[in-house]
C-alpha cells in the first residue's frame, strides 16, 4: 500500500463478525450493546407481553437519537417499519393527477409505490437529469441520496433548489446515506431512512422527517395522518376506539404501530454512532472505499465512477462473489456489478484481503 494511511476499525469491542463484511448497503450489523438489549426485551417479553414494559417510552427514546444524529427536532420524526409504507403514504397525501419526478433506476421501495397509485402520474428520468427536469406542475421530487447499486451521491441541493423554483415538494431517501454521509434533511419535505443498513439497526426500524418550509404542525403544507392508528393519538391511552379526536402534536401523529424489539436495539445502535461521531464514521468510510477502488484501478479494473462515496460496485467482478464468500469475505451483486460497502468496522486489512482475492 506504500505510503497510504492504514485505518484500523472503530467502535472498539462492539463488533466481532467471524467474516470480512463489506455489505452494509444490504444490511448493517449489530453492535453488541444492540443485541444484548434486543435479547434483554425477549426475556422481559416472557413476564410483560411482546410489547414490553415501556413500548411507547422505547420508540420515542429512538427517535430522539436519530433526531440528534440528523440534526432534527424530534418532534419532527415520525417511527415506522419500511421505506415502501411511506412511499405509500407521501403518494396518498398528493392531490389527484400529480406529477411525480423519479430517477431512472431509483430504488423499487421508493419509487414503486409512487407507481403504483393510481393518483400520480409518474415521470423517470435519468439521475444526473433530475434538476433539470423539473417543470411547472410537478408536485413532487422524489430520488436517493446515494443510489444503492453503485453508489452515486445525489446533488440534492441543485434537486432541492429545482424543486423550490417550481413550488415541487421534494422526498428523500437516506437510507444508503444515513450513518456515514452527512445529508440536510431538515432542507426536504419529505425525508425517510430505512436503519437497518448503515445505521445498524435491526429491520424494522424506519424514521421519517417532516421537513422543509412547513409552519406549524396541522397547519398547510402538512398531510393528513390517513393510517394512523391508536399510537398517533395525543393520549394512546385514549384512543383506542373509535375515530382519534385529538391527533398527536408532533409527527408522531404520522407514527405506524412500530416492532418494539426493532426500536429497542435502534437506541443503542444510534447511540454508538453518536459517540463516535459522523464526521469520524464519514472520514473513516470513505478513506476505506478510496484505497479499495484505487486497489482496483492498480490491477486494471474499472470501478463505477461515485467520487466521495462508501459504496464500490465494478463490472467484470461479479463472477468473484461465490468465492469471496466462500473465503469468509462478504460483498453483493447488484445489476451485475460487483459492490462492496465501507463502513465503521472494517479496517485497512479488509480491504487488503478483498483485494487479495480479487486480484490474486
Amino acid at each position: 500500500m506504500g505510503a497510504m494511511q492504514r485505518h484500523t476499525a472503530l467502535g472498539g469491542d462492539e463488533f466481532a463478525s467471524e467474516t470480512v463484511y463489506l455489505n452494509s448497503a444490504s444490511s448493517g450489523l449489530l453492535p453488541a450493546r444492540t443485541a444484548a438489549a434486543v435479547r434483554d426485551a425477549l426475556v422481559e417479553s416472557a413476564s410483560h407481553g411482546t410489547m414490553g414494559r415501556d413500548y411507547l417510552g422505547t420508540a420515542d427514546r429512538a427517535r430522539g437519537a436519530f433526531a440528534r444524529l440528523m440534526g432534527v427536532p424530534a418532534q419532527r420524526v415520525a417511527v415506522g417499519s419500511s421505506v415502501a409504507v411511506r412511499s405509500a403514504f407521501v403518494a396518498a397525501s398528493l392531490p389527484a393527477g400529480s406529477e411525480v419526478l423519479v430517477a431512472e433506476g431509483d430504488f423499487s421501495s421508493l419509487v414503486n409505490p409512487l407507481m403504483a397509485h393510481g393518483g400520480c402520474v409518474v415521470r423517470a428520468v435519468p439521475r444526473d437529469a433530475l434538476a433539470e427536469a423539473v417543470r411547472p406542475g410537478t408536485a413532487l421530487v422524489a430520488v436517493s441520496a446515494v443510489h444503492p447499486q453503485d453508489g452515486r451521491i445525489a446533488d440534492l441541493a441543485a434537486v432541492r433548489d429545482a424543486a423550490r423554483a417550481h413550488g415541487a415538494l421534494t422526498y428523500v431517501d437516506v437510507t444508503q446515506a444515513a450513518g456515514w454521509l452527512p445529508v440536510p434533511v431538515a432542507d426536504f419535505d419529505y425525508v425517510v431512512c430505512g436503519a437497518y443498513k448503515w445505521l445498524l439497526c435491526p429491520k424494522g426500524t424506519t424514521f421519517t422527517v417532516f421537513g422543509g418550509e412547513r409552519g406549524e404542525l396541522g397547519g398547510p403544507g402538512w398531510p393528513v395522518p390517513a393510517h394512523a392508528g391508536w399510537v398517533a393519538g395525543e393520549d394512546p391511552g385514549e384512543s383506542n376506539y373509535g375515530p382519534i379526536d385529538r391527533p398527536a402534536p408532533t409527527a408522531r401523529r404520522y407514527d405506524e404501530p412500530h416492532a418494539h424489539y426493532a426500536y429497542v436495539g435502534a437506541e443503542h445502535s444510534l447511540g454508538l454512532l453518536a459517540e463516535i461521531g459522523p464526521a469520524t464514521v464519514h472520514a473513516h468510510d470513505v478513506a476505506l472505499a478510496e484505497q479499495y477502488r484505487a486497489g482496483l484501478v492498480a490491477a486494471g479494473f474499472t470501478p463505477r465512477a461515485a467520487p466521495g462515496s462508501a459504496i464500490v460496485s465494478t463490472p467484470g467482478l461479479a463472477d468473484a462473489e461465490p468465492r469471496l464468500a466462500a473465503a469468509g469475505v462478504r460483498v453483493a451483486v447488484r445489476g451485475g456489478l460487483l459492490r462492496a460497502a465501507f463502513h465503521l468496522y472494517n479496517s485497512s486489512a479488509d480491504v487488503d484481503r478483498a483485494l487479495e482475492l480479487l486480484v490474486p
